[in-house]
């Protein structure tokens, strides 16, 4: 027999976070299998989305499913105390009423695998308990289908396309509106024109500091009669990420009533 509030707190514990580790593994490994072709470094997304799945997931179980568990398994002791098969049987069904309430499919079946998978792990914890078994072994196993896991779905993930010069400049020019590059082109080149009197020409260029590390640059040159000036922007820009690295010059003064 099982003695001590600590092992019973234990035992839940124990049951709470494999199970929650395995559905939530489950669940991320074939979502992300039914839509592979438009993810690059699936494996990393797998790992990225289950930790934040993970706490959501992990808190129902913690709070309902140990709720079900405690409240079934108090009905157990009374009532069909050599039947572990029901144990597992009636907690495995309250897993999916959330998904049945809220008549999502998809969720009543990891609910109730969850829940299955809870229940199971819970009563060989209580066997192993009275025989003064370790239990840390157990956690071994999902964490190795984490890291197969990963490991697979980078292995199949499609390779990443080349990050061009084209990309670089489209990256650092996305979201641009209301900002001081917003009329610059949008691509490499030039644009030339007439503001308030003045000369303007812009220019949009990149070049490569290191592999796929891009520096681009806007370039404002004007003038109006003796008045000339320049102003100078640039920003680093890799896959991804895009920091202002510098700035020349000075603002152009029509900047003021445009």
């Amino acid at each position: 027999m099982e003695t001590g509030i600590g092992n019973f707190m234990k035992r839940k514990l124990i049951a709470t976070s494999v199970s929650t580790i395995v559905t939530t593994g489950l669940l991320l490994f074939f979502s992300i299998q039914a839509n592979p072709e438009d993810v690059y470094n699936q494996g990393n997304q797998f790992i990225g989305w289950f930790l934040f799945f993970l706490i959501y997931i992990g808190v129902i179980v913690l709070i309902y499913g140990n709720l079900v568990s405690i409240g079934v398994e108090y009905i157990q002791r009374k009532w069909f105390r050599q039947h572990d098969w029901l144990y597992v049987l009636i907690v495995g069904a309250f897993g999916s009423v959330i998904g049945v309430v809220l008549k999502e499919k998809t969720l009543a079946f990891y609910g109730m695998f969850a829940a299955i998978l809870y229940a199971v792990i819970d009563k060989w914890l209580y066997k192993w308990a009275s025989k003064n078994k370790r239990v840390k072994m157990l956690f071994l196993f999902p964490l190795a289908f984490l890291f197969i896991a990963w490991g697979y779905l980078q292995f199949i993930s499609p390779p990443m396309p080349p990050f061009t010069k084209e990309k670089a400049v489209e990256f650092a020019t996305d979201g641009s509106e209301g900002t001081t590059i917003e009329k610059f082109p949008k691509k490499i080149g030039k644009w030339e024109g007439t503001i308030d009197g003045y000369q303007v020409k812009r220019e949009t260029n990149v070049q490569e500091k290191e592999d796929e590390v891009y520096m681009v640059t806007f370039t404002e040159n004007w003038s109006k009669g003796s008045v000339k000036g320049y102003w100078i922007l640039s920003y680093q820009v890799e896959r991804g990420s895009s920091s202002a690295s510098a700035e020349k010059g000075t603002m152009p003064p029509y900047y003021e009533n445009n």
